[in-house]
């Protein structure tokens, strides 16, 4: 087996061209470091016959979209903060009952229809994190937005 140190030579450059085609340079640096380090943890079980460049540019692709989700994330500072009531279509408290209805659901439905919907995880990841399949963190999601619709349908002023 080659040794790592060779690969990282070997390979370095294209997966920072990988990184840098999507992120900033400072995030590409910081990518493609990530790369290297969870390379270098699983490259003792890669197969003889493996495509290495092709595996640590998948690698590189997905820690590049892990910043990017990193840094939609992240909150952004503004210098004055809004006294009034938001117009984004975030719930407020004059909504409360919808995090009452969204906080009564079944443990699992509840977190599926948060980290999807809410969250933006696709279902795969989802199942990831509440554990299970994806197409059960998919029935679990679409199970908790049809009961949220039921429930909210029964709220005075509430139309499903």
């Amino acid at each position: 087996m080659t040794p790592f140190e060779l690969i990282v030579r070997e390979h370095g450059p294209t997966v920072l061209r990988v990184c840098r085609a999507v992120l900033t340079a400072h995030d590409a640096e910081d990518a493609w470091s990530e790369t290297f380090l969870s390379a270098l943890q699983a490259y003792p079980r890669l197969g003889a016959d493996a495509n290495i460049e092709a595996w640590l540019v998948t690698i590189a692709k997905r820690k590049a979209i892990d910043v990017i989700r990193t840094r939609a994330r992240t909150p952004v500072p503004v210098g004055d903060v809004p006294d009034g009531a938001s117009e984004l279509g975030i719930p407020d408290d004059e909504r409360g009952e919808v995090w009452a209805l969204i906080g009564a659901l079944p443990d699992k439905q509840r977190k599926c229809v948060a980290y999807h919907y809410l969250v933006g995880l696709p279902h795969s990841e989802v199942a990831a994190i509440v554990g299970g399949t994806t197409d059960a963190a998919r029935r679990a999601a679409a199970d908790g937005v049809a009961a949220l619709r039921r429930a909210y349908a029964t709220i005075p002023g509430g139309t499903a």
